[in-house]
């Protein structure tokens, strides 16, 4: 990497590299995430771990973002979830209001999908909090990617898991911000 003088490294906005993936299917949950933190063209880490579970292993999150506001966001959840336990939605609402109503949160830089093994939910700083129609959900620079792949491939892939590790591979082919160095985690469902 040659220094440029002129490139600001401390600008999140200039950070990519983050491809989330969640798919819910046939009695299970995953959430996986590539491992790949990018500061413009240039690869700052191969093996981050953006994916992460809360509440005693009951919830599945990964972030794209900012890494220390995603931390940060991840205590709040972790905090609204002790408040609301078995209320998946409710603790996402009311960190999704926390975070657009409050002036330090509303200046996080991150986007969350958190699941349990009902719910799927896409969490972002304007206040949304979005439950996928098809129970397939991505955020990130690879996001799209990922998520038009597990749509391709949902009809002929039975196993969440297996799905979701094909469209993260995918992603990782054409995205210049993903790798294949993945993180995954799963929850059996109720359904």
């Amino acid at each position: 990497m040659i220094y440029n003088p002129h490139h600001d490294y401390a600008d999140a906005s200039q950070w990519r590299g983050t491809t989330i993936l969640s798919v819910r299917k046939n009695g299970k949950v995953v959430v996986v995430g590539d491992g790949q933190v990018s500061a413009g063209n240039t690869v700052m880490k191969a093996s981050a771990r953006k994916v992460r579970t809360l509440a005693g292993g009951n919830v599945l999150t990964g972030f794209a973002g900012a890494t220390a506001d995603a931390f940060a966001l991840l205590e709040r959840l972790e905090a609204k979830l002790e408040q609301h336990p078995t209320q998946l939605a409710r603790a996402c609402v009311e960190l999704a209001k926390d975070w657009r109503m409050d002036k330090y949160l509303r200046q996080l830089q991150a986007m969350m999908i958190v699941a349990d093994k009902n719910e799927t939910f896409i969490l972002t700083g304007n206040g949304d909090v979005v439950q996928p129609d098809s129970g397939i959900a991505a955020i990130g620079s690879g996001g799209n990617y990922a998520l038009s792949a597990a749509l391709a491939m949902n009809d002929y892939e039975e196993d969440a898991e297996t799905l979701a590790r094909k469209a993260m591979a995918i992603a990782d082919r054409v995205c210049v911000f993903t790798n294949g160095n993945l993180t995954l985690e799963s929850l059996k469902t109720d359904t």
